[in-house]
């Protein structure tokens, strides 16, 4: 289930059996060409794995919007902005809350978040729509299914 009025509605249906929760987390940029286009490449990847994996679950994971945040502030704040975020939905409850992403700087602050890190590298080609880029998402979000099953 994703956040949209279709969804939303089946959501409110069916709260009980929608016990997981996806965050997408996505740093954004604007000083130089390389973090631009890194991160943009980044995002299309982000957005490619989060739709796959809500689709492969559809009715047990909402899909929440990507959280943005600058790339290269100040960590411990977005650390904080972000749990008191989460912590805002978890009231609804969701007894699975899990951040995806593919910025490596969450791995240091993982056991601190309020909830379960899913990070992985991101592909180095440029092209995401290319046959070896695929192959390669396609197994990513393979190994990402799996992970999460193991919480459930």
């Amino acid at each position: 289930m994703r956040w949209q009025e279709e969804d939303i509605d089946l959501y409110i249906g069916a709260k009980e059996y929608v016990d997981t929760l996806l965050i997408p987390l996505m740093p954004l940029s604007m000083d130089d060409k390389f973090d631009i286009n890194k991160l943009t490449v980044q995002g299309e990847l982000l957005t490619i794995f989060a739709n796959e994996i809500e689709k492969q679950f559809k009715g047990r994971i909402f899909l929440m919007p990507t959280y943005n945040y600058m790339f290269n502030e100040e960590s411990s704040l977005e650390l904080t902005r972000l749990n008191n975020w989460v912590d805002k939905i978890e009231a609804n409850p969701f007894k699975h809350i899990f951040l995806l992403t593919l910025d490596h700087q969450w791995k240091k602050h993982e056991r601190d978040l309020a909830g379960n890190l899913l990070w992985f590298p991101a592909i180095q080609s440029g092209n995401v729509s290319s046959k070896e880029s695929q192959v390669i998402i396609k197994d990513q979000i393979n190994q990402l299914s799996e992970l999460i099953r193991s919480y459930w």
